[in-house]
């Protein structure tokens, strides 16, 4: 007691996002100030052609490194604590969770191309797409289960468990084995979006010895902090953990755009779009999700590659930072004199589904330097974004507004190409943390009335250059027609790639 008044310990939520080249923390407290955050860099396997996967345990183990960073900042105890990460990704485990091997990541991992074809014969691709939601593609959780079978018996048959990122890692918090609807929902073709449940006649083709993992909502408590886990992370002992969501969906969160009509654009290593709806809208090019909050409906589309050919850029360049290169593309004009570029560079998901896609630069002369590249890597990206917005609203979704989030909305520039390719304004909100503050922000829910809007208003809006109105419109079209142009002799050379 102090002055006849109670004590009260001041609220601080843990939020940890497990991403494709990081993972990342925060900690806020109940008004959505960020006190302290934290990251650790990480990269991906890529083993063969086409094969992108992650050891688990750097998951975990990056949880535990932050988690007890965090706490330490934090001033006060942890009050709850919210998960997320990249997906869908095909983790297996043993029945006491030990993986078996390293996780297949989401659609940036194209091994499955023959499952692909053969479970779309066998199961119908109409009658995927009116249960599921979406077309059997890269993205999809089934045919990289009918690879590991097919590839990996002897682990297969060991497999008991199927885990996610952020299920992963409230596993290992809470003890408990859940996954979320929206991840599951992206688990193609195991979860069936009319009904809200695993679809068990085909579930049962694909995973027959996987117990399939108790299915909730991402805000809901996945279950409180063992002694154990306590222990490792310096966490509280008992506290709520929630169920989490995917590293995109959760950033659609933090950034309060999860209502019908708006469309979160979200700037990463991947390009990723999220436009919300109160109604089920399915079609072969785009994914149909369960949203994120129960009632909800997406028409979502991602980009294999957006900030991973700036960072290669960069890194093949090699006497230029990002402030160097960003200077140099904005000195380079509209078009980058000259150039179109195809950001195919592994593959491309929406709209065009084509695992074999590659990046094409067209137009390069012994004039064209560093900036110039970069520039056209931006507006290729931008490009991308178009395509896919235009994909979105052909197939009857509805967009009203877009709110961008992400590493690529600082600096200015890459938003405003976007912005001048597409025609579209962009809400900027004032955090643009992500998937870790989202998270953040559902654990925050478990114990007060946190509110979005309030933690994260707007803070700018990149609007199109009035006097560059319509001049991407040719570029756009050369965009398109560069790939149609190229198909063929990209895919002979992705053939050759597969052999290497």
């Amino acid at each position: 007691m102090r002055g006849g008044e109670p004590l009260t310990t001041p609220f601080r939520f843990l939020g940890v996002d497990i991403g494709t080249s990081s993972s990342k923390g925060v900690v806020v407290d109940d008004s959505g100030a960020i006190i302290a955050d934290a990251v650790r860099e990480h990269e991906v396997s890529r083993p063969f052609t086409g094969h992108v996967e992650m050891d688990a345990r750097i998951w975990w183990d990056e949880f535990v490194s932050i988690a007890s960073e965090l706490s330490a900042a934090a001033e006060s105890p942890i009050s709850a604590v919210g998960v997320s990460g990249m997906g869908p990704c095909v983790l297996l485990t043993d029945a006491h969770g030990t993986p078996l091997r390293p996780a297949i990541l989401y659609g940036v991992d194209t091994r499955a191309t023959v499952q692909i074809e053969r479970l779309t014969a066998q199961f119908g691709a109409e009658d995927v797409l009116a249960r599921c939601g979406s077309a059997l593609s890269t993205q999809a959780v089934g045919p990289k289960l009918a690879w590991i079978e097919e590839h990996e018996p002897d682990i297969f048959a060991k497999a008991r468990r199927l885990f996610m990122p952020s299920s992963w890692l409230a596993w290992n918090l809470t003890d408990n084995y859940i996954l979320d609807h929206h991840s599951a929902s992206q688990s193609t073709p195991l979860y069936d979006t009319n009904a809200l449940d695993w679809y068990e006649p085909w579930s049962a083709l694909l995973a027959p010895s996987i117990e399939l993992p108790a299915l909730v909502w991402p805000r809901d408590i996945a279950g409180t902090i063992t002694g154990k886990a306590a222990k490792l992370t310096g966490l509280p002992e008992g506290i709520p953990v929630i169920a989490g969501t995917i590293d995109a969906w959760s950033e659609a969160i933090s950034i309060g755009a999860q209502q019908p009509g708006d469309l979160m654009l979200m700037y990463g290593t991947t390009m990723f779009l999220i436009n919300t709806l109160d109604h089920r809208v399915t079609v072969p090019e785009l994914w149909g999700t369960v949203g994120a909050f129960e009632g909800t409906r997406n028409l979502a589309g991602g980009m294999a590659t957006s900030g991973a050919i700036t960072s290669w850029l960069k890194t093949l360049i090699g006497t230029m930072d990002f402030e160097a290169l960003t200077a140099s593309a904005a000195e380079s004009p509209p078009g980058a004199r000259g150039l179109v570029m195809l950001p195919y560079f592994a593959g491309e998901r929406t709209p065009i589904a084509d695992p074999n896609a590659r990046g094409v630069i067209a137009g390069l002369t012994l004039q064209h330097n560093a900036g110039d590249l970069y520039r056209a890597a931006l507006e290729a990206t931008a490009m991308g974004v178009r395509h896919n917005i235009e994909a979105i609203e052909s197939a009857g979704g509805d967009i009203r507004r877009i709110v961008a989030v992400g590493g690529g909305t600082q600096g200015g520039l890459w938003a405003q190409i976007v912005s001048d390719v597409t025609g579209r304004a962009q809400e900027v909100p004032r955090v643009t943390v992500g998937a870790s503050y989202g998270a953040a922000f559902l654990a925050a829910r478990t114990l007060v009335d946190a509110d979005i809007e309030l933690w994260n208003p707007r803070a700018t809006t990149v609007v199109p250059d009035a006097s560059r109105a319509g001049g991407y419109d040719r570029q756009y079209e050369l965009y398109r027609e560069l790939y149609s142009a190229t198909s063929e002799i990209v895919h002979e050379l992705a053939r050759r790639q597969a052999t290497l």
